[in-house]
């Protein structure tokens, strides 16, 4: 029994992201605990904090060491982290005299959260690239379809003429501010996690300040002006992200599943034949991706909560707050690279029919025309009495079934254009003009 389905593997090629869980797994957590620490002696070695000899016995064996994480469970389990009993063995694995310097001046804690940052670093280059293909695809979407028309709908309801390249571009645009966002969150939260016990590096003395600039340097980590052991808002900041991006592709994925149902059936996912299949009913072809976008969003915005409550942390380092930093942080992740795996591959493969489209517009019987219609008589008529005359038409239209222009143009005898009311495609307004901004900046953020 597993329990989550990230883990499972019956449910985890559905919900789950190999890629991304790699990078969080037990042994992911144990390299960048080594790296850490590896990094450390090199650094004291040159500034002459511990012998530069033991420095690089240190670094050679931690770069090598792979503990099994089995046996670090028991340790773990009684002190509450990995750290001490992996230093522990890391310095048995070093011996002799080399092993006193290992770990000098640092506690579990800078340990753990480099690691953590160590590991976030790449992550957020896969999630950048992906939202970078997923953008493009998109945008080829939003171009390809430009002029493709299609019932706008509001509050479930039909309502005015759209385009479904519009549409598109209302999916792309939170995704390049997500980018963007992206690039102003990255200073905020890699940064060096090294306070030592209580976050004043008293055990290095008047050296800690330097060894602290030469360690980020060493690892590719920015400096942050002091400690951030109960400062969590960089991680705090990083969930908010994370549910803003899946946020964004449930939009775009409830929107796909809501197209795709039988009475619209303007878009269908594609992919694999037989995708989205019934046990019982062979008609169906459910919109798994899509389902799955909204699952995310909706996962995500409840996580989020956790990594706010963790920002109250106890006096100079807490503990509670950080274990609840370790059960939420790595769902959000998870879940956020699957929803855009997810999102890619429907954006890749979607289906789009636009005489579906077409056909639906000519169902409505010029009842979506209604505003433009007003517009049209507002300019001939009182607008109260255009209003008038159009709901009047429309209760007429529902119960004839004939269409709102034919009626219109019966009823009144303002000269208007009454064959370039009747085509939706003339009720667009800034619609392309819309596109065009999104593809811009999309074009700019490639």
């Amino acid at each position: 029994m597993t329990v989550t389905p990230f883990d499972s593997a019956l449910q985890g090629a559905l919900l789950s992201d190999a890629e991304v869980a790699a990078r969080l797994d037990d042994a992911a957590q144990l390299r960048t605990m080594l790296q850490f620490e590896a990094a450390l002696a090199r650094v004291q070695g040159r500034l002459g904090v511990i012998p530069e000899a033991a420095a690089g016995r240190i670094s050679e064996v931690a770069e090598s060491f792979a503990p099994d994480p089995a046996s670090l469970a028991e340790a773990t389990a009684r002190d509450g982290i990995p750290v001490p009993a992996l230093v522990a063995a890391l310095r048995a694995a070093v011996g002799g005299p080399a092993a006193d310097h290992l770990h000098w001046g640092a506690t579990s804690q800078d340990v753990i959260d480099t690691a953590l940052v160590l590991r976030l670093k790449p992550l957020l280059e896969t999630f950048d690239a992906r939202l970078a293909a997923l953008a493009k695809s998109l945008a080829g979407l939003a171009d390809q379809h430009r002029r493709t028309v299609m019932v706008g709908r509001t509050r479930g309801q039909q309502a005015v003429p759209t385009t479904f390249g519009l549409k598109a571009a209302v999916w792309l645009a939170p995704l390049l501010r997500a980018r963007q966002r992206l690039d102003q969150l990255r200073p905020r939260l890699l940064l060096l996690s090294f306070g030592g016990a209580a976050g004043t590096l008293a055990a290095l003395g008047a050296r800690g300040p330097a060894v602290a600039e030469a360690l980020a340097e060493e690892l590719g980590l920015g400096l942050p002006p002091l400690p951030w052991h109960v400062q969590r808002d960089g991680l705090a900041e990083l969930a908010g992200w994370l549910a803003l991006v899946t946020g964004g592709l449930g939009k775009l994925g409830l929107d796909v599943a809501l197209l795709a149902q039988g009475e619209v059936a303007e878009v269908l996912e594609g992919g694999a034949p037989g995708r989205g299949g019934s046990s019982t009913m062979p008609n169906k072809a459910n919109p798994v991706a899509s389902e799955v976008l909204v699952t995310a969003a909706r996962l995500n915005a409840t996580l989020v909560s956790a990594l706010h409550q963790a920002l109250p942390q106890e006096q100079e380092r807490g503990g509670p707050g950080w274990q609840l930093e370790w059960l939420t942080l790595p769902q959000m992740l998870v879940m956020t690279g699957c929803a855009l795996r997810h999102a890619l591959a429907l954006a890749e493969t979607l289906e789009v029919d636009p005489e579906r489209m077409r056909r639906n517009l000519e169902a409505s019987k010029g009842l979506v025309l209604a505003e433009a219609a007003t517009f049209a008589l507002a300019g001939h008529l009182p607008r109260p009495q255009a209003q008038a005359l159009v709901k009047a038409a429309c209760a007429e239209a529902k119960a004839s079934g004939r269409h709102l222009v034919d009626l219109l143009a019966e009823t009144t005898d303002a000269p208007v254009d009454w064959a370039k009311l009747r085509d939706p495609a003339n009720y667009l307004g800034a619609a392309e003009s819309f596109i065009d901004r999104v593809l811009a900046a999309a074009k700019t953020a490639s």
